[in-house]
């Protein structure tokens, strides 16, 4: 029996039938959130009953706000996107704006963030002028994990044009101080083209690669760090790993 619900109707002066009025739902459907404590109303419903009874959600409700609030190991877990494509570029540029600390773009790529954020040379001017740190991490346009991956995926715009894309775009601004590339290691590519991780600051967002399948289809996870050890770790990690064998470009 759900004694808070009925408690904030008896405050109230209603009965179930009114309420069911105000709700919009039967007598009947009101008499079964009576009669079980454990089951948990649509949201709309809830927030109307809330407004009629004049009492707060977790009160009459509480199973509704710990079922929203991530305890496992998945709360790190902001968003996810079944296609990298489908996540707004707004998102992208939000997080770019946002950093302070650390903007590390460890696609095997990046090619697409300078075609899809405007202004992005000076942006990142800015944001290493700043004392933000810049970095990207690519595959080597020459290597034979490049030349692997071509073949697999098959398009018109190679992996190492799209290499190529962005080393020209960091041509623009390799005078500036903060800003750093490297290509992975020989014996990393295999790693990296398989996994692309972008962070900024406390928020990552991470694409595993599917055979065949380029990143723009791949799909994507937006994570966001509240623990030591967690997937904001295990994947940023990952990234620095390579960084370290890593040789500039």
């Amino acid at each position: 029996m759900n004694l808070a619900l009925r408690q904030g109707m008896a405050d109230a002066n209603l009965s179930p039938r009114q309420l069911a009025t105000r709700v919009g739902v039967t007598p009947k459907t009101v008499e079964r959130w009576l009669s079980n404590a454990a089951l948990v109303p649509h949201q709309k419903n809830r927030n109307d009953v809330c407004a009629a009874l004049g009492v707060d959600e977790q009160v009459i409700w509480p199973n509704a706000i710990r079922a929203n609030i991530k305890t496992g190991h998945d709360r790190e877990m902001f968003a996810t996107y079944p296609y990298r494509s489908t996540c707004p570029t707004s998102v992208w540029g939000q997080l770019i704006g946002d950093a302070v600390n650390d903007i590390f773009l460890a696609g095997y790529t990046n090619y697409f963030v300078w075609l899809e954020q405007p202004a992005l040379h000076q942006t990142l001017r800015r944001k290493a002028e700043s004392g933000c740190r810049v970095r990207f991490l690519l595959g080597d346009p020459n290597s034979e994990t490049t030349r692997q991956r071509e073949q697999v995926e098959g398009v018109a715009l190679s992996v190492s044009t799209r290499i190529r894309i962005t080393l020209e775009n960091l041509e623009k601004i390799s005078s500036v101080s903060g800003i750093e590339a490297r290509f992975s290691a020989p014996e990393d590519g295999p790693n990296h083209v398989s996994l692309s991780v972008f962070r900024f600051d406390n928020d990552a967002l991470v694409t595993p690669h599917l055979a065949r399948v380029v990143g723009h289809d791949s799909p994507m996870m937006h994570l966001r760090r509240s623990q030591d050890g967690g997937m904001f770790d295990r994947f940023t990690e990952h990234a620095e790993e390579l960084w370290g064998r890593a040789r500039p470009v």
